[in-house]
């Protein structure tokens, strides 16, 4: 393992990842809010802790390796959440324990959504938009954005792609070179945020909740700027853009490349992920509707129309948004909800969850079984589309969804032996592992009760989703660290 190598990627890294302090600083500057000495400061910090790593190691020059593709991402990950909190300790405007402002950080940075804070609507700006730029950074996962431009730098950057990418097939890539793949993908992302703010603003958004709103909304994130969420504005119109752009996010951006390439429409529909997906979104919306109507929830059909479609879209995607308290709703809809959010968006998005593709192979793993039951002697293959999945693919699969659930029913019972009442800990834990943001009981509001230790629980549980389990998990094993 060469440590001197991740220490100068490491220090160019948080040297990169300063920069991203000067924006709220001028946010600061224009609404004179009295917050860009806080931004200010974070700047030289981080710059100093940038510096601190790669000063002594800036002559280690060596390729990466997987193993270490691994650890970086990993050693990425917590070093830039602990450092993206500077900022909530240092300024005057909020008063946040360590825990809290690492909770709020990682929440941003992995596009969790779940927020310690209460009050948005008072907090200066700077501060509020710091919040959202750290969810669209996170969204596409800032070391792909590393990726483009470490190359220049003189470091191979596949190994980290593909220890950040979700899915459950890594293997792939869009372009001969990773540096191009990398930078496609922000292209696509950069015009999906802009095209969604300007879409805000034409809605009735200022300028400022456009911007902030769009940042969140194509992450998947879900913070927004205000206590009621998208709930303050209030408008149909913007539920339903929120809507369209949290569905073309949630989409496997790998398509979303071959369409700028190709200019066929066509290969959307012939993905069987994405029809999956829409297949997903629809079922659930017509279900909330269903209920949402017959318990006469809201006056008129267009409400429950746009209550039962914003709600269903945002929580199933992991966007965690709100119009309204969604907990309150009738019979199974809360429960039906959280347990969407495990599905998520389709892999290579900035969504959540499981994933829409492992849930297709496991239900194709599973009709393989009942037709052996009939059959023992048969031999059937699992094809996905047109396509045969090798058995490789499917170990992975089901392994994942095996360590899945193992770090699910230990975080959620570490919840309840710290105090945590039993539904509040299960949908803490789905919203975290999930990186959805909002839960059930104590936690559906916000996270500002809750314990610190159990704060700390929720991040690892975050970073566990945001790296899809595996990432986190390979480096407690003993033949990682063994030469």
């Amino acid at each position: 393992m060469d440590f001197r190598s991740l220490g100068r990627i490491l220090g160019i890294l948080v040297t990169i990842f300063s920069v991203t302090m000067i924006p709220p600083a001028l946010v600061s500057l224009y609404f004179k809010d009295g917050d860009g000495l806080a931004f200010t400061l974070a700047f030289f910090i981080c710059l100093i802790i940038g510096f601190a790593f790669w000063l002594p190691n800036r002559k280690a020059k060596a390729d990466l390796k997987a193993r270490e593709g691994f650890l970086i991402v990993v050693l990425f990950w917590t070093v830039l959440g602990a450092v993206g909190a500077v900022p909530f300790l240092i300024s005057n405007s909020v008063e946040m324990s360590t825990a809290d402002a690492f909770f709020e950080s990682f929440s941003g940075l992995t596009t969790t959504g779940a927020t310690v804070l209460s009050g948005l609507d008072e907090l200066p700006k700077a501060l509020l938009f710091y919040r959202q730029q750290l969810q669209w950074f996170g969204g596409m996962g800032i070391i792909v954005l590393a990726v483009a431009i470490l190359p220049l730098l003189g470091v191979g950057g596949m190994q980290l792609y593909r220890a950040e990418t979700p899915g459950p097939v890594k293997d792939s890539k869009m372009t001969p070179r990773i540096a191009d793949t990398a930078q496609y993908l922000w292209y696509i992302y950069l015009s999906l945020t802009v095209a969604c703010g300007l879409a805000y603003y034409l809605a009735g958004m200022t300028w400022f909740d456009a911007i902030c709103h769009s940042f969140s909304t194509i992450a998947i994130g879900g913070f927004s700027t205000h206590d009621a969420s998208m709930g303050y504005f209030d408008s149909a119109a913007i539920n339903l853009i929120c809507v369209v752009f949290l569905l073309i996010s949630g989409v496997n951006f790998a398509l979303h490349h071959a369409f700028v390439v190709t200019r066929s429409l066509g290969m959307y529909w012939r993905d069987p992920e994405l029809r999956g997906f829409l297949a997903i979104q629809g079922v659930l919306v017509l279900t909330c509707f269903l209920v949402l109507f017959g318990d006469r929830v809201y006056g008129s059909v267009g409400t429950t129309i746009d209550q039962a479609l914003f709600q269903a879209v945002s929580i199933s995607t992991t966007a965690g948004f709100t119009t309204t308290d969604f907990a309150a709703w009738p019979l199974f809809l809360p429960i039906l909800l959280m347990f969407s959010s495990f599905i998520g968006g389709c892999a290579g998005s900035t969504g959540g969850g499981i994933k829409v593709i492992r849930i297709l192979l496991m239900n194709l793993q599973g009709m393989r079984e009942l037709k052996r039951l009939v059959h023992p002697k048969a031999i059937y293959s699992i094809r996905l589309g047109q396509k045969p999945v090798s058995e490789r693919v499917m170990d992975a699969v089901w392994g994942f969804f095996a360590a899945y659930a193992l770090v699910f029913v230990v975080i959620m019972l570490a919840l309840m032996g710290s105090g945590m009442e039993e539904v509040s800990a299960f949908s803490a834990t789905a919203a975290m592992l999930n990186n959805l943001g909002p839960g059930l009981g104590e936690v559906a509001l916000h996270y500002g009760e809750v314990a610190d230790s159990s704060k700390w629980l929720l991040i690892i549980a975050m970073l566990f989703g945001r790296l899809e389990v595996f990432t986190l998990l390979v480096l407690l094993t003993p033949t990682f660290w063994r030469n």
